[in-house]
């Protein structure tokens, strides 16, 4: 049965915090601990993949561990997420990444709250990050829709520890994180400035892997998938991940 909405948001918000926390706080370290720009990076996107698979893992079967609204938005119009439930998820995962830059801030000893000065929005890395969205929910829908949901946690972890490197931008692929890091002037900082040209290639990518997603598997869903290539009755998980 799926959990009641309270208890999704509640996943979702825990989820993106820590999301938020580790993204911004491994940067943190990194900045402290490395004077190399390329070793930063090298911990920085470590630290992501692997936390990122736990963080899955923990969260992912109370609310599908989405974490991002592209995500959850990209899940309803698949009908795997209500409408509704898709938009009241967007609010959770917005507010829980700006808590987990908070919180990463004041673990390091930081203000609690630091506008980032770090400008990110070129064409480049907003094309960069249409191809990091893109990839994660190709990453996401195409495991949910061929019955190897099981393994996106560590698919999803891995595949944006990789996209830190292969994408200029370093592959924020999230609106939720590009807002929660705003609010740290350090190694994984973007300023606000930069943010609504990252929000918009995200969505880019989130139309453009509707429609490829649709062409790779037309008229499959993910529980008909699951019944197909599974054993028995087991079902995988309706709703995607990260």
């Amino acid at each position: 049965m799926t959990p009641p909405l309270a208890r999704r948001l509640v996943a979702e918000y825990l989820g993106s915090a820590f999301l938020a926390a580790l993204v911004i706080g491994s940067g943190i370290a990194a900045q402290n601990l490395s004077h190399d720009t390329g070793l930063r990076l090298l911990e920085n996107a470590a630290a992501t993949a692997a936390g990122l698979f736990t963080i899955i893992l923990m969260f992912g079967p109370i609310s599908g561990g989405h974490f991002n609204p592209v995500v959850s938005v990209v899940d309803a119009a698949f009908g795997g997420l209500s409408r509704r439930d898709a938009f009241a998820y967007i609010p959770a995962q917005i507010a829980g990444c700006i808590t987990g830059a908070v919180v990463a801030n004041i673990m390091f000893d930081l203000s609690a709250i630091s506008i980032s000065t770090t400008h990110r929005a070129t064409p480049a890395h907003a094309f960069a990050e249409v191809i990091a969205t893109l990839g994660l929910l190709l990453v996401i829908f195409s495991l949910a829709r061929s019955g190897r949901a099981a393994t996106a946690p560590a698919a999803v972890g891995a595949y944006i520890g990789a996209a830190y490197w292969f994408t200029s931008s370093t592959s924020f692929a999230n609106p939720a994180i590009t807002v929660g890091r705003m609010f740290s002037n350090t190694f994984a900082g973007i300023a606000p400035a930069s943010v609504p040209a990252y929000v918009v290639a995200q969505l880019v990518g989130g139309a453009v892997a509707i429609v490829a997603i649709t062409t790779l598997y037309p008229g499959i869903t993910p529980d008909e998938a699951a019944d197909a290539v599974m054993p028995h009755d087991f079902v995988a998980p309706r709703r995607g991940v990260a």
